[in-house]
């Protein structure tokens, strides 16, 4: 069947006329990413760009960075960042040999750390929208989110392309991430580090 605008216009009086209400169109809904990892079971993502409008329209948005605290030292930090606290952090005394990179440990006070955080801020679980943030949005956002949607916080969103973005697959700067992302989408990040917001391990 073929619609034209002003069948859709017939059609939404009529709803109205009836008292039914029409579902609201998805503003802030990225695709859900193929990568298992990557998926959330809230069922709720956003790209870099459509966090920022989120905030912008809801501004109790609050934005939670779940990178560990030296990458973001050199990879930078978006200002608008609500919630600071690594999902994982890097163990020096260790060394992933397969990889060339120190071994990456979970933080296991991660969800009671950001909870905290949250509640500190004013956060309500049933209406606050949680944007959370990580590389390129996979294995510290998704999970990080999943742990406190887990905890009764349902408006929790994973950024599917993180502060980075993703590679840049082909040319002179190939494997650079420098294609989307917070940082790649001219959206506010600086490299000083916000007393107040970033993450200092307690004792």
């Amino acid at each position: 069947m073929v619609w034209s605008f002003r069948t859709l216009g017939m059609a939404a009086a009529l709803a109205l006329s009836l008292g039914l209400a029409a579902a609201p169109p998805a503003a802030w809904a990225a695709d859900a990413p193929d990568k298992a990892t990557a998926q959330v079971k809230s069922g709720l993502y956003v790209t870099a760009l459509e966090a920022w409008d989120l905030m912008q329209q809801h501004p109790d948005t609050l934005l939670i960075d779940t990178r560990d605290p030296v990458e973001v030292m050199f990879t930078g930090f978006a200002t608008e960042t609500d919630v600071h606290v690594p999902y994982m952090i890097a163990d020096p005394t260790t060394l992933n040999a397969d990889k060339g990179r120190w071994r990456m440990v979970k933080n296991a006070r991660f969800a009671n750390e950001v909870e905290e955080r949250l509640f500190a801020l004013g956060a309500d679980p049933e209406t606050t929208r949680l944007v959370f943030m990580c590389r390129s949005g996979s294995t510290r956002s998704a999970p990080g989110a999943d742990l406190l949607y887990e905890r009764g916080w349902k408006r929790a969103y994973t950024m599917v392309d993180g502060f980075e973005g993703g590679k840049r697959p082909d040319g002179p700067s190939q494997g650079v991430r420098d294609v989307s992302g917070w940082r790649n989408s001219g959206l506010p990040w600086s490299y000083t580090l916000p007393a107040d917001v970033v993450y200092v391990r307690p004792d």
